[in-house]
């Protein structure tokens, strides 16, 4: 049987605040192959993490992280997602994570791991930053970058050779030339794998990166696709324990500090 790669989506945010640091060490600890991450620029063109544009969602202020500067960003925003964690992170001293602090981690911790890079800022300005962070940690290698413009996805292949990885035609920025020309595989959600058109998306070939999936019967149906080779979780214990693989031990709220 084929390896699959499971991937903590924006590490571990079943469990921990998405995007945040302790977010990606419990995904680390707990032993996935891979994690997720979204890359934004702040104001000073600091690459940090975070998948909204505003910050409302996740640190309760409505401001766009692309008006700030990194300074500003630590010092007003705390990523603990009160909306759906309550309280819980709140005292855990959280700050919107640089990608460079997470390539420090990983290159720490796992530097085995693989690195989900999704380019929020469809420039080669970000793809440059990128790139160059991940080189420095020496995690380039184990890299894959999720796009949604066509243009990025040829800068990004022509110019550093990445793994690249884009989606369905209709969801890309698309800029008229063939664009599955430069894929090294394809994104599909859930709703795309149980769909009944699901052959008309799986008629390019690709080897094809799964998200999300968080029950045993989701996971099951990913692995159902041989197209199927990574699976994303918000939760990635269930495609664990089907996969086969050890599960670690991960903190509990109570055991991160502003030291941990």
């Amino acid at each position: 049987m084929k390896e699959i790669l499971i991937e903590g989506h924006r590490g571990y945010c079943a469990v921990y605040p998405e995007n945040t640091m302790i977010s990606y060490e419990g995904a680390m600890d707990l032993g996935v192959d891979a994690v997720e991450f979204d890359i934004r620029l702040t104001k000073d063109k600091i690459p940090v993490l975070m998948h909204d544009s505003n910050a409302k969602r996740t640190c309760d202020v409505d401001v766009e992280i692309a008006d700030l500067t990194l300074q500003e960003i630590k010092q007003r925003l705390n990523p603990a997602y009160t909306k759906k964690f309550g309280n819980k992170y709140l005292s855990c001293g959280l700050t919107v994570p640089t990608f460079e602090e997470l390539c420090a981690l990983a290159a720490r911790k796992r530097p085995d791991i693989h690195m989900g890079t999704e380019l929020k800022i469809s420039t080669e300005e970000c793809a440059d930053i990128a790139v160059a962070m991940l080189k420095k940690y020496g995690l380039f290698e184990n890299a894959f970058f999720y796009l949604w413009d066509t243009r990025i996805v040829e800068y990004i292949k022509t110019k550093y050779g990445g793994r690249t990885m884009g989606y369905l035609k209709g969801s890309m920025k698309y800029h008229g030339k063939d664009p599955y020309r430069y894929y090294d595989e394809i994104g599909m959600n859930l709703s795309q794998v149980r769909s009944i058109f699901y052959p008309l998306y799986a008629r390019h070939g690709f080897p094809t990166h799964m998200f999300c999936a968080d029950n045993e019967k989701d996971v099951r149906r990913f692995l159902s696709k041989k197209e199927c080779n990574l699976i994303t979780a918000n939760d990635p214990v269930p495609a664990m324990k089907v996969l086969g693989r050890k599960i670690g031990k991960v903190k509990g709220a109570e055991e991160w500090t502003l030291d941990n």
